[in-house]
């Protein structure tokens, strides 16, 4: 009886930690005012996709395989995505209004503030799956086969697709 006792003690010790640290991957740390993220967007939103002229093309809005992204692999599907908007996304816009360049810019500042904090939490825990590699390489894929500037404006377009996944993903970070 008390072998019995102790070894449902172990595995309900095991699975309590096992779960603890799945939920570790899945929540690293996001600090960032996504209301004042939301808020830029929606400012600059309209003049973007003005200048969208492929409203039939999406890069972010259809794909799937982001909105059933696995818990183990919310760390790296964001990893990815801010690097692409930071190192592809930003760079590549060419913007001539002094006040949409404000914005855009200061959403590129805060999407480099996620990937610094994040940086801690991608060395000790974050792996990408295949899965996960391969939803982050459609996308790149997608950006690919526009014209450089198209592919920027769309991406930006469709900025409200990220954030309201970042939302999502990461609004328990301070929970867990």
């Amino acid at each position: 009886m008390k072998v019995q006792r102790v070894s449902l003690w172990l595995l309900s010790a095991m699975l309590i930690l096992c779960s603890a640290y799945t939920r570790s991957l899945r929540r690293c740390p996001i600090s960032v005012d996504m209301h004042h993220l939301e808020e830029s967007f929606q400012e600059i939103k309209r003049a973007i996709q003005t200048k969208d002229n492929f409203q039939n093309v999406t890069i972010l809005s259809t794909l799937g395989a982001l909105q059933n992204t696995k818990p183990l692999d919310v760390c790296c599907v964001t990893k990815n995505l801010l690097a692409f908007y930071v190192g592809r996304v930003f760079k590549d816009h060419q913007e001539s209004d002094p006040q949409i360049l404000r914005k855009i810019s200061s959403i590129a500042n805060s999407f480099l503030y996620m990937q610094r904090t994040l940086q801690q939490c991608v060395q000790r825990q974050c792996r990408c799956s295949q899965e996960a590699t391969n939803a982050t390489k459609i996308i790149h894929d997608n950006y690919d086969q526009m014209e450089v500037p198209s592919a920027a404006i769309k991406s930006l377009g469709e900025l409200n697709v990220f954030l309201a996944w970042i939302d999502k993903n990461h609004q328990e970070t301070s929970d867990v």
